[in-house]
């Protein structure tokens, strides 16, 4: 008879599915089922999927491999875009080894160039990502992601016809709409548990290849936590509520978070990519014209490399409410200009919320760990 295990054992479980899906990867490479390596959440999947394909994300969160990238690139460079190039070049992230086309965004002037270098490694697709998201931004992009379908199509030999689309989108739904509900029980006060594993669960999720299984195991952790906390198991004590915002996160960059929680705060709610801004909006299934609501529904994310970033502020301001956030807290990566120039107003929208922010630019070292510890405890204190 099979144990059934705590809830830590399955966090750990989805903490670490990036690299215990390796093997199925593996396996479905055997089954001569193409990959598809993204980097951005502006991409959609949708279409990938609707080739057949398998989509992974390829962003890497790790210094391991930045010496190597900095061989090529300069080293006063986003860490994720020198991380993300280096497991490339090296050959050490399995994803891009198996991954048949990578698909780019023309997003930061870091990643257009670093993707440039790429194509040397591998096949290489740019999608020319609009930063203003107007009535000809969004002409553009659904083009482009109309473009993106004859591309796969020609390389994999396929025909992706609409019912494909339809029936893609349809699934991701409801994968949004179960992670939504996962991390929608963070609105509970104490939340029913500790933001570093509600990170694990939106990050590790990403990587479990069968997304209609996928749906089913959140569900179903979804209703576990539920039912636990409502018998009164609620392991986390009630803290300052934190809402973390900016840079994508993940990886080393998880030490800010970790720093937070050790020093007396409850992460309850990510803004940042991967968390509530990658699941918030659904796709129309029912539109006419499927490639204009599938381009509506990427475009509309809030992200720095728009301008003017409207949607990002719109939904801070719903999670500030619908979290009883008590301060926030910005993630900055080093050389990521859009972020650091964004943050300037940022601090100025959650102030006049009545709102503490703080600003962290980080790396992926360790070296800032205590710095970091100091920072969080005096501002945690304050609260």
């Amino acid at each position: 008879m099979e144990l059934i295990k705590s809830l830590p054992d399955i966090y750990d479980e989805f903490s670490e599915q990036r690299r215990n899906s390796f093997m199925a990867a593996f396996e479905i490479k055997e089954k001569n089922i193409p990959f598809v390596g993204t980097f951005c959440c502006y991409t959609p999947n949708e279409i990938i999927m609707a080739a057949g394909a398998v989509p992974v994300s390829l962003c890497s969160t790790s210094d391991e491999t930045i010496p190597d990238a900095e061989q090529d690139l300069p080293r006063n460079l986003c860490p994720l875009v020198k991380s993300s190039y280096g497991f490339a070049k090296t050959q050490k992230c399995p994803y891009f080894y198996f991954a048949d086309l990578i698909i780019g965004e023309t997003t930061c002037d870091g990643k257009k160039k670093m993707y440039e270098m790429l194509a040397d490694l591998k096949d290489v697709y740019c999608m020319e990502l609009p930063n203003r998201q107007s009535l000809m931004g969004r002409k553009l992009w659904r083009e482009e992601v109309v473009a993106l379908k004859n591309k796969l199509e020609e390389k994999f030999d396929v025909e992706i016809t609409e019912e494909k689309i339809r029936e893609q989108v349809r699934i991701m739904n409801k994968n949004r709409l179960a992670l939504r509900r996962f991390y929608e029980l963070m609105k509970l006060d104490p939340p029913p548990m500790a933001g570093f594993d509600l990170y694990s669960v939106l990050y590790g999720s990403n990587f479990k290849f069968n997304r209609l299984e996928a749906i089913k195991e959140v569900g179903a952790l979804t209703d576990r936590i539920e039912k636990e906390y409502n018998e009164g198991n609620r392991p986390i004590p009630k803290r300052p509520r934190i809402l973390v915002t900016g840079c994508p996160i993940g990886g080393a960059a998880m030490k800010v978070v970790k720093a937070i929680e050790d020093n007396g705060g409850n992460v309850v709610c990510y803004e940042n990519c991967g968390g509530a801004k990658s699941v918030d909006e659904l796709i129309n299934e029912e539109a006419e014209d499927i490639y204009q609501a599938i381009a509506d529904r990427y475009l509309n994310l809030g992200c720095s490399v728009m301008t003017p970033d409207d949607n990002r502020f719109k939904l801070m301001g719903r999670l500030l409410e619908e979290y009883k956030i008590d301060a926030v807290v910005e993630v900055v990566l080093q050389a990521c200009h859009t972020y650091n120039v964004e943050s300037y107003s940022i601090k100025k929208f959650v102030n006049d919320h009545g709102l503490p922010y703080m600003s962290v630019e980080t790396d992926y070292s360790t070296s800032d760990v205590g710095q970091l510890n100091t920072r969080c405890a005096a501002f945690i204190e304050m609260l």
